[in-house]
């Protein structure tokens, strides 16, 4: 079974109508089987935007109590991949959330990445894998 790790750009767009992505990610999401892995820190920043917009960032907390979401890492448990990554990666730069997400695919080798975000078509998994995204068609 194909592992969804979703990032944060597909979260703020399903909650908010008014997001331009926001039909094209519910109907990915319609035909995605839960539960979406994610982290911690895509959480954060998906709350922060839906806030920002005026949204409701509970309705998002309510997918992860609902199973729907699954935090699929432990920060501490994997810092030190994840502080590679990031040194790694101090020219793009990336993100503590980005990093997380590639930690998390290279633990799910059969996985999809569910992102907005181009950053992710540089970014390598165990070094030099790419990265199985689902993106917008035509998305740059």
């Amino acid at each position: 079974m194909t592992r969804i790790i979703v990032d944060t750009g597909p979260l703020v767009a399903y909650v908010n109508r008014k997001d331009k992505w926001h039909r094209w990610v519910a109907e990915q999401m319609a035909a995605l089987n839960p539960p979406l892995l994610t982290c911690e820190p895509v959480i954060t920043e998906a709350c922060f935007l839906i806030q920002r917009a005026g949204g409701r960032p509970a309705d998002l907390v309510r997918k992860i109590a609902q199973r729907t979401i699954e935090i699929g890492i432990d920060l501490e448990e994997d810092a030190a991949g994840i502080e590679s990554l990031m040194r790694r990666y101090v020219d793009t730069p990336m993100s503590l959330a980005g990093a997380c997400l590639v930690r998390l695919s290279e633990r799910y080798s059969d996985c999809r990445l569910f992102t907005l975000d181009s950053d992710f078509e540089h970014y390598r998994r165990n070094g030099r894998s790419v990265i199985p995204l689902l993106r917008p068609p035509g998305r740059n």
